[in-house]
């Protein structure tokens, strides 16, 4: 076979041992005396006869074996391409194969099957593996690799690998010889780094050189910096998982210990700034949390609890625990680290006058760089400090482990910052909730309540629902549930205009349809897309009837005294907001002892049930309960906690509103009423009824007060009345007086004159009775005072 003139792939002829006086080696090859110092390995071959590895794209002419126009060199023949049996033997026979004298060699299987080609070609339609190039980039950039071009010995890559298209010296030649050059001295030196390809054995570094600890160590440092990303990634990742703030200084404490300190302090400032607030005072710092390695591997769990309970740290701290308050002097040591921003060793000039004032003068640190202290800034200002620490008998920080420290103090920065603001609007979103519904309710004559509410998520925790209880005149009261769509702030924003003019057009005495219908008009101002639904009713004590009225609501359920439930029928009706409805009101009966339940659709339906099945598994679950009490009705607080416990896991996609009503009413024996004619003789008329209902009360002692009063205020209503007015009298807690008339006008409490013969009337009753007040109603008013029970 003739090959290219200026092919790198030549062979060289053999050089015999016995010219050289040189012992062969193992294989029973001479060494060249030049490299008799130390034997190198050819790029294309691990040392001490290791497997050998594809040719790089990289190796240049430089390492090229020497061709016929080298001096003193005779070129060999080219030897056959071999027969069968020589393909068969493969590798082994390449291995096995003399490499003295010019003798007869034996070619390997791998050269066998691929002819060589011209200078820097490849076989034709052969691609060039990628692994291998990559490899040779590798190769290249390792110590001892330099420009590029390492040397080559020519053979072929095993099985493993595919044919780069540069085929090297058959077996039985001699490697090419390195010339006398700087790499050839650095080589000797021992500056070679061996590294395998092809995913073979970690090669061995050569007797008498350094070249194979410095690969260790390059291998070494590779392999720290991936385990720092790799934590960096995971420990970044757990920080972020925290929404508050107890969350994210837990993940950052959990992540670094024990992995990369043995303790950790952290510190936060105190208060903390919320968004652009400028802080004014002093800078303050609070311990907020410890967490450190156990001691005794048999310590459950090996964390510490949350401040300002904080065990010992030694001994990686000593001394006794650290401050848990610090005031950071302006321009001392401390603040001009925090300024610093970047992690600082603790035995560094700033960190060793910074830490005492930190954790306090009687607390000290491992000595060396055993102690980071972090400091972290947020998305404007520091807002802490962070220090890591490791024990004595552990390996001391290094330098590398500085980038650590800033990137999980950056994202603990952050991290706070974003769980100070998250905390902001929950409050906000938690005081609107608030005032957005009653503190308490009312428990006015005849009626006990009981209420509760359920945001949609911890996320979510404002919304649309809302319920209500207004004392109307004649102790009736108004109960109302209502649901704006969405769970946000302008569904809350929404609700609360509703529920302010509910307020105001129950407090005008107006039948519920009118409500109803007031209110959808009122929706309607507020925008073409506010839809509600809404159910209003008034409930009478005296008469023990119930009005109710509602706005595409689901429908109330009434529990009676011996435990059965049943779903009231009322008309539907349309939704407030959708305008040009009529609403239609009804009056059903409310016995003593019966439970009213005024809901909203989250209690019934969600992604796991409809509606109807919704109110059907509240009936039922009514019934259950009213069981377990027998005769006597269920307490209403523990009743509500179990209408709720009917929600399942995923049964919350929606607010939650819930109103129970026990009706109790008012004895017909406790209720005197008159109807008297507008005339001068009516006070006096309205004096004896009442004397006389007061000794059937035997309530005497009450008989000058009432009289008094009932003459005031009666006479008012006279003069200004043209149809009957109304008298009752009514024995609850309290005694309580009503009267009744045609006149829309509200009386006034106004001080009298000396000259003036009237206006003292009102002024009796406010010095008199316990309350007193006028109410409007639709067909009038009615002015209404109370009294004190005796002892």
């Amino acid at each position: 076979m003739t090959e290219h003139p200026t092919s790198p792939n030549r062979r060289q002829a053999a050089t015999p041992a016995a010219a050289s006086g040189l012992p062969e080696d193992a294989h029973g090859a001479v060494p060249d005396p030049r490299t008799a110092v130390r034997r190198t390995a050819a790029p294309g071959q691990e040392p001490d006869g290791g497997r050998p590895r594809p040719a790089l794209p990289g190796d240049g002419p430089s390492a090229a074996p020497a061709g016929d126009d080298a001096p003193g060199r005779d070129e060999e023949p080219a030897a056959p391409r071999g027969s069968a049996r020589a393909r068969r033997r493969g590798r082994g026979a390449a291995e096995t194969a003399p490499r003295g004298g010019g003798g007869t060699e034996r070619r390997s299987a791998a050269h066998s099957e691929h002819p060589a080609q011209p200078e820097h070609g490849t076989p034709e339609g052969e691609p060039v593996w990628d692994a291998d190039r990559n490899a040779a980039r590798g190769a290249a950039r390792r110590p001892g690799a330099r420009d590029g071009s390492p040397e080559r010995d020519g053979r072929t890559p095993d099985a493993g690998h595919r044919d780069t298209g540069r085929p090297g010296a058959a077996a039985g030649e001699h490697p090419a010889q390195p010339v006398e050059s700087a790499d050839a001295v650095a080589t000797a030196a021992g500056e070679v780094a061996y590294t395998g390809t092809g995913g073979g054995m970690p090669p061995v570094p050569p007797a008498g050189g350094t070249g194979g600890a410095g690969a260790a160590e390059t291998a070494a440092a590779r392999d720290r910096g991936g385990d720092r990303l790799r934590f960096v990634g995971a420990a970044t990742r757990r920080i972020a998982r925290g929404i508050d703030l107890d969350e994210i200084v837990l993940g950052l404490c959990r992540a670094t210990v024990p992995t990369f300190a043995d303790a950790i302090l952290v510190y936060l400032r105190d208060p903390l700034p919320v968004g652009d607030e400028r802080p004014v005072g002093p800078v303050v710092l609070r311990l907020r949390r410890t967490d450190r390695i156990p001691l005794d591997p048999d310590t459950d769990s090996g964390r510490l609890p949350l401040m300002p309970s904080q065990p010992d740290l030694s001994p990686a701290v000593g001394g006794g625990p650290a401050a848990e308050l610090c005031e950071v002097e302006a321009g001392g040591p401390l603040a001009e680290v925090l300024r610093g921003v970047r992690p600082v060793f603790g035995d560094s000039l700033a960190a060793r006058a910074a830490l005492p004032e930190l954790l306090g003068d009687s607390t000290s640190v491992a000595t060396g760089q055993r102690t980071v202290l972090a400091p972290l800034r947020g998305r404007r200002r520091v807002i802490g400090a962070a220090v890591f620490v490791r024990r004595p008998d552990r390996p001391p920080f290094e330098p590398d482990d500085l980038l650590v420290a800033a990137q999980l103090a950056t994202h603990t920065a952050l991290g706070v910052d974003k769980a100070v603001l998250y905390g902001r609007e929950v409050y906000i979103a938690d005081e609107l909730q608030r005032t957005m519904l009653p503190d308490s309710l009312p428990q006015p004559t005849g009626v006990r309540l009981a209420s509760r509410y359920l945001p949609a998520a911890e996320t979510a925790r404002v919304g649309g629902d809302w319920y209500d209880a207004i004392p109307l005149p004649g102790n009736r009261v108004a109960l109302v549930v209502g649901d704006v769509m969405g769970h946000s702030m302008t569904s809350a924003a929404i609700m609360g205009q509703l529920r302010t003019t509910a307020q105001t057009l129950a407090g005008l005495d107006l039948p519920p349809q009118e409500v109803l219908h007031h209110l959808d008009e009122q929706a309607q101002r507020l925008g073409t897309d506010r839809m509600a639904t809404c159910l209003y009713a008034v409930y009478d004590p005296v008469a023990h009837r119930i009005v109710v009225a509602n706005a595409g609501h689901p429908p109330p359920l009434l529990l009676h005294r011996g435990g059965r439930a049943e779903v009231l029928r009322v008309p539907p009706g349309a939704p407030i907001g959708v305008g040009g409805v009529d609403f239609e009101a009804v009056e059903l009966d409310a016995p003593a002892g019966a439970t009213l339940m005024l809901y909203t659709d989250g209690l019934v339906e969600s992604r796991m049930r409809d509606v109807w099945t919704g109110i059907e598994q509240l009936r039922e679950r009514l019934t259950a309960t009213a069981r377990l009490t027998g005769p006597n009705p269920p307490p209403l607080e523990p009743l509500c906690d179990e209408v709720l416990d009917m929600l399942g896991p995923g049964d919350r996609d929606d607010d939650v509103a819930l109103l129970a009503a026990r009706f109790e009413g008012i004895a017909p024996s406790d209720v005197a009423y008159w109807f008297l004619d507008p005339k001068a003789q009516t006070a006096g008329q309205a004096r004896r009824l009442a004397r006389r209902a007061l000794a059937r009360w035997d309530l005497d002692d009450l008989t000058d007060a009432v009289e008094l009063l009932v003459s005031e205020v009666v006479t008012n209503a006279v003069r200004y009345a043209e149809r009957p007015i109304t008298l009752r009298l009514l024995r609850t807690d309290v005694l309580r007086c009503e009267v009744g008339d045609d006149v829309p006008q509200l009386p006034r409490l106004r001080q009298a004159r000396p000259s003036d013969e009237g206006g003292r009337g009102l002024y009796l009753v406010n010095r008199m009775a316990r309350r007193w007040g006028a109410t409007r109603l639709s067909t009038g008013k009615v002015v209404w005072f109370e009294l004190a029970m005796p002892s």
